[in-house]
């Protein structure tokens, strides 16, 4: 029996299959969501979660979590922590970096078919992919499923069978490190999700002080591709990191993962494109680069004229864990490499 975990966006989660398979193709039907995000969609909610719980500081100055701890996640549900949980899955590749920057590995006893970091991750046991294998969960015993692809639905059906299921759904940054210091909260790793928080905090900050000084007439003019023929538009991570990164994104007038028109591309005129570097057509073995290069006129935009078209590292940016804003480093290099490798 298998229950499906849909992604963010519908259209996102076929992208990041796309993104996982690497080196294995990613044709135009592999549009979607990260590395099995795997980027990460409970619809019907804001995205908030709330917590009830006090961490006061131990006699030493070290924050505990007090227990019971009541939260509420993405889907609305209101879920409470007797303890710390001692047995944790995680149903997604953002959620499992988390948990492996708060210390947590002897915790994990489940992550999904597409998890490769660290390196820890790919020795732990497989729950699936978009497909949830309820039997090899319910076996894992899990006392709480952590998860950033997964709607209320999906999330209800899996408590329906008794299993403990926190939601995840960052939409910026701010939200990725929120989401980070409560995981700390839930799992009683509050200083060690601290210590994530600040360095994510620095990084945030090398770039947007490093692009502080642009004028708008200087900023960049920017698409990005992550599956043959699909951009993002507003209301994602990935669109918001390329504002923070000074750049202008030209399919930021529309919103979430859509595909896109070749004619409305060139007539932007985009400075700089960034793309997928892992991404291979099955048919033609074609990488991403090539297929944008090869369009009709594309040869007229900026980007291609300069050869400012820049690979990226596909996970650095497709999932909003601890590393989005080492991501966010390599937008802004890609963008203006002058400034940030003054």
């Amino acid at each position: 029996m298998k229950a499906m975990m849909k992604p963010w966006l519908s259209v996102l989660a076929a992208l990041l299959l796309a993104l996982s398979l690497v080196g294995c193709g990613a044709g135009k039907e592999q549009q979607g969501e990260t590395n099995g995000t795997a980027q990460e969609q409970p619809a019907e909610t804001d995205g908030q979660e709330e917590s009830t719980g006090q961490t006061p500081a131990s006699d030493e100055g070290e924050l505990k979590t007090e227990y019971p701890l009541t939260v509420t996640d993405a889907t609305g549900t209101e879920i409470t922590f007797e303890q710390a949980p001692a047995k944790i899955v995680s149903l997604s590749p953002s959620e499992t970096e988390k948990l492996f920057a708060l210390g947590l590995d002897e915790e994990i006893v489940g992550v999904t078919d597409y998890d490769d970091y660290p390196e820890a991750a790919t020795t732990k046991p497989r729950m699936g992919g978009f497909q949830v294998n309820e039997e090899a969960l319910i076996a894992a015993g899990p006392d709480v499923v952590f998860s950033a692809t997964m709607n209320a639905e999906t999330a209800e059906q899996l408590r329906g069978l008794g299993i403990t299921v926190y939601v995840n759904n960052p939409k910026t940054i701010e939200d990725v490190m929120e989401s980070i210091l409560l995981l700390g909260q839930i799992t009683d790793r509050q200083a060690e999700a601290g210590q994530v928080v600040e360095q994510m905090k620095q990084e945030l900050a090398s770039v947007t002080e490093a692009v502080q000084s642009l004028s708008e007439e200087e900023k960049k003019k920017v698409y990005v591709e992550f599956s043959p023929g699909w951009t993002v538009g507003k209301g994602e991570f990935m669109d918001e990191m390329i504002t923070l990164a000074g750049g202008i994104n030209v399919a930021g007038d529309q919103e979430g993962w859509f595909e896109i028109s070749e004619e409305n591309i060139i007539a932007a005129n985009p400075d700089v494109i960034l793309y997928s570097a892992n991404v291979v057509d099955e048919s033609s073995q074609k990488t991403l680069d090539v297929m944008i290069k090869e369009r009709s006129g594309w040869d007229q935009i900026e980007a291609i004229k300069n050869d400012r078209i820049v690979g990226l590292d596909d996970n650095l940016l497709s999932r909003p864990g601890p590393r989005v804003t080492q991501g966010l480093i390599e937008v802004a290099k890609a963008i203006y490499p002058e400034l940030m490798n003054p």
